[in-house]
């Protein structure tokens, strides 16, 4: 099938944007057309399935439907968005996507004060274009969830645009296939990609993860660059089964480890990807229960001269003990995570 030039708009964790940006522009066949909150509008070629669009470190990939400026705080300019809903091209919609699926369910959110509410701009969206296209509407209203194949869509009011986007795949993006086992705190997957880009992997080097919990940071490793050696280590039993189910056949090696005390030689790793266990979901066990500074150290020991570490920290706090130990902190990102604000960091020496 030819391909097509559309607009897309990819959505992240607040604070990766850049990486997002970076990641589509890597692609080689994109532009980006604007960098906003939570957000990447950009322009690729789409055949009619959504092929070649394999972006880690979004939460989800939309085509753009129709973008409007924002509409006023009061209940009476909703119809503004009932016109939006109207004005949308389906046509040329369904060519890009196959189809609008069984049906159609819709997400909203808005930035700033108004006299309704998310469901209030869903209802009026959705009914419109459920109508247009001939096929049911479901309401979250009730709390209820979407039945299975219907088209998601999201609509964003953030103060300057109302944004109407159509979900392109049947599911978002953050939902890895290959995450069948989950444990408490385990790492949100385009996090774990983002960090595993920021290592800049290259093929034949050695890739420790001292705490890898469900394996995620190792296995969006392996997708980011094949090729690398990926080592895991952790205490939890529970962990060490998920991180396996999760790897599947990948070339993942999991072991029983304290971060506290590695088995592994002085300067034998290349690249350290860690989001540490510092007691906000999980606690530290082993070694390092009560020892925060034993991690610092075996960080700082098995890293080579030329190493780098993308650690994932809830503050700023463990800097200093970095700097004392000879690890300069070369990049900071702080994120908006579940309610958290953890820095994403590049540790080299």
């Amino acid at each position: 099938m030819r391909a097509r030039r559309v607009s897309l708009v990819a959505r992240c964790v607040r604070g990766l944007e850049p990486a997002l940006g970076t990641e589509i522009l890597r692609t080689g066949s994109a532009t980006i057309d604007l960098i906003g909150h939570r957000e990447v509008s950009f322009r690729t070629d789409l055949n009619g399935d959504g092929d070649g669009v394999r972006l880690r470190t979004a939460d989800d990939v939309f085509l753009l439907a129709h973008r409007r400026h924002d509409i006023g705080p009061h209940k009476t300019d909703l119809s503004a968005l009932a016109d939006l809903a109207r004005a949308v091209d389906l046509e040329g919609l369904t060519k890009a996507r196959r189809g609008f699926g069984d049906g159609i369910e819709i997400s909203a959110s808005f930035l700033g004060r108004r006299t309704y509410n998310r469901y209030d701009i869903e209802d009026t969206v959705g009914r419109v274009l459920a109508e247009r296209a001939g096929v049911p509407y479901h309401s979250r209203r009730d709390g209820d969830a979407p039945p299975p194949g219907h088209s998601g869509w999201r609509l964003t009011l953030d103060g300057t645009h109302a944004t109407l986007l159509l979900r392109l795949g049947r599911r978002p993006t953050h939902r890895r296939a290959y995450k069948s086992a989950t444990i408490a705190g385990t790492l949100h997957p385009p996090v774990a990609a983002a960090m595993a880009q920021a290592a800049e992997l290259r093929p034949g080097q050695r890739v420790l993860d001292p705490c890898c919990g469900a394996g995620t940071l190792l296995i969006e490793a392996h997708h980011t660059t094949p090729g690398t050696t990926l080592l895991g280590f952790d205490l939890a039993p529970a962990a060490r089964r998920a991180a396996r189910q999760n790897a599947g056949r990948l070339p993942v090696t999991i072991r029983h480890g304290d971060a506290g005390a590695l088995p592994l030689a002085d300067r034998s790793v290349d690249r350290v990807l860690c989001n540490p266990p510092w007691g906000d979901q999980v606690d530290p066990g082993g070694r390092l229960a009560g020892h925060p500074e034993r991690w610092w150290r075996e960080l700082a020991r098995v890293l080579s001269d030329e190493g780098r570490a993308i650690v994932l920290l809830p503050d700023a706090r463990g800097l200093g003990r970095a700097l004392a130990l000879g690890l300069s902190p070369v990049h900071v990102q702080q994120l908006s995570l579940f309610g958290s604000r953890p820095l994403l960091v590049r540790l080299e020496r």
